[in-house]
């Protein structure tokens, strides 16, 4: 059958929202299930973990013979509690060997100050055994308290409140934050040691943290009999404590304009230093379809414009700016690209505009895009042309199509066709076979990377201009582009 898996499982501080989700699904999967308790049964852990118990599950109850109490062991305490762990670690090694899996529970961490490390201790090295980490006290009563443990440079150090008074106020001295665990008891020793170090003002006391029995008050005015084992003391951060004070903003501030390209398509293809440059600004300057991609955010202001409006977008931006405003103009694929960068910065040129800087970050353009989707036809040397007449004549579109197949370049097309747009693609696909084959290889992509992605190859003599709209990009190969399965490609050494 072979033997079950040992899983050491930290619970977390005593909030059951604060488990896991990893821990959560090894408690309600095991078919073991044990914890340890003192002799009234009652375990925390358990109680934890007990909304990802299931029926049927096997339960181990592992309960102390001693906590606090003397004992007529011949070993005394420690051969009491070494017993102890020997038997229960027999217990759970008989399941172990009849192949189930075994869940030992553990509040807190089970390496930080756990029960389960005994267990461990005793039969990691027999059986598959894997531990499960999880929040510790520690920083459960950082987050009650509101205050950080550390900053910058600052150590911490964990104690436990058993040390001897004269050790703990020495160590307690000599560092900056401080979390001491273990106290109940030794509370009253604590808090001596603690005003012998000079910093019981400082301390501040929790009370099982994140529980619906949660405690935190200063540590001065804690009463030691009503403190339980489920407790620690705090010294928090010296320096986040210490008042921050504010520096006055220059009288004037000048903002910048950023250009940042989105990609072709989601999240996923736009490059982290424009998701950083998108998150930092303060105004969204875009082509409505373009903003929509950038997610909502209520701290910033959106201006949807037609897409038309280049010029009077980018000197819109240019406005804000030079009023102190971080504005980002976004733009699909590259900004450099038939899109906003060159505008922007012809805007920007202006007298009136001088002194507003202007950054522009790239972004993945549509014809590597498209080619990565079809293989390589990107592979030597290409141009890349746009056939929208609106902003250049169709005249200089013939000129320089005519010289790129001549110069036997492939040639990614952009902005092929639109709705008023509807004759270009035939055009030049018949100026192209003038000096093109007709098998020459054509690559259509639409909408890369979008829900209605479709990248398909034809022959150049077929391309079809009823199936080409402004979402398509075309990349006609060269006399060397080839295709090799579904795979398109021009190789890098020419004939």
């Amino acid at each position: 059958m072979g033997t079950g898996r040992l899983w050491g499982v930290g619970l977390g501080p005593g909030d059951p929202e604060l488990v896991t989700v990893k821990a959560a699904r090894l408690v309600e999967r095991a078919d073991v299930v044990a914890y340890h308790s003192a002799r009234h049964g009652r375990s925390i852990a358990r109680s934890v973990a007990e909304p990802y118990l299931r029926a049927g599950q096997i339960e181990e109850a592992l309960v102390y013979p001693v906590t606090t109490e003397t004992t007529a062991h011949p070993g005394g305490y420690r051969g009491a509690i070494e017993d102890f762990y020997a038997d229960c670690a027999g217990r759970l090694a008989a399941h172990l060997e009849a192949g189930r899996d075994v869940v030992v529970l553990c509040e807190g961490d089970p390496f930080f100050y756990g029960s389960y490390m005994h267990m461990h201790k005793r039969l990691a090295h027999r059986y598959p055994t894997e531990v499960v980490p999880g929040v510790t006290s520690v920083s459960a009563a950082a987050a009650t308290l509101g205050r950080p443990l550390v900053e910058r440079d600052e150590v911490l150090t964990v104690l436990p409140g058993t040390l001897a008074p004269d050790e703990l106020a020495r160590r307690l001295a000599g560092t900056d934050s401080a979390a001491i665990l273990k106290l109940g008891r030794t509370f009253g020793a604590v808090r001596d040691a603690l005003a012998e170090a000079g910093r019981l003002d400082e301390a501040w006391y929790v009370e099982r943290a994140t529980t619906d029995r949660e405690r935190a008050v200063p540590l001065s005015d804690v009463d030691p009999a009503t403190v339980p084992y489920f407790s620690l003391a705090m010294l928090p951060s010296r320096v986040a404590a210490a008042p921050v004070v504010a520096r006055p903003a220059p009288a004037t501030a000048t903002g910048e304009v950023i250009v940042v390209g989105l990609g072709p398509a989601g999240r996923e293809w736009t490059t982290p230093e424009a998701q950083s440059a998108l998150a930092a600004a303060d105004d969204l300057v875009g082509y409505g379809p373009y903003l929509d991609r950038v997610p909502p955010n209520p701290r910033q202001r959106r201006h949807p414009s037609d897409n038309r409006e280049e010029a009077a977008r980018a000197a819109y931006a240019l406005d804000l700016a030079a009023s102190g405003a971080r504005v980002a103009v976004v733009s699909s694929g590259d900004p450099g690209v038939f899109a906003m960068a060159s505008a922007v910065l012809e805007v920007a040129a202006e007298p009136r505009f001088a002194g507003v800087p202007v950054r522009i970050v790239p972004g993945l353009t549509a014809a590597q895009a498209v080619a990565s989707r079809a293989g390589a036809p990107l592979g030597h040397d290409y141009c890349v042309l746009s056939l929208s007449d609106r902003l250049k004549p169709w005249d200089v579109i013939v000129e320089r199509l005519t010289a790129a197949a001549r110069a036997d370049l492939v040639i990614a097309i952009y902005n092929p066709a639109s709705r008023s747009r509807t004759w270009q693609v035939e055009k030049a696909r018949d100026l192209l076979l003038e000096h093109r084959a007709p098998d020459t290889p054509v690559v259509v992509g639409r909408d890369v990377g979008g829900p209605a992605e479709d990248v398909r190859v034809v022959r150049l003599a077929d391309l079809d201009p009823a199936g080409i709209d402004m979402r398509c990009l075309l990349i006609v190969g060269s006399s060397t582009t080839r295709v090799a399965g579904s795979a398109v490609f021009t190789p890098r050494r020419y004939p």
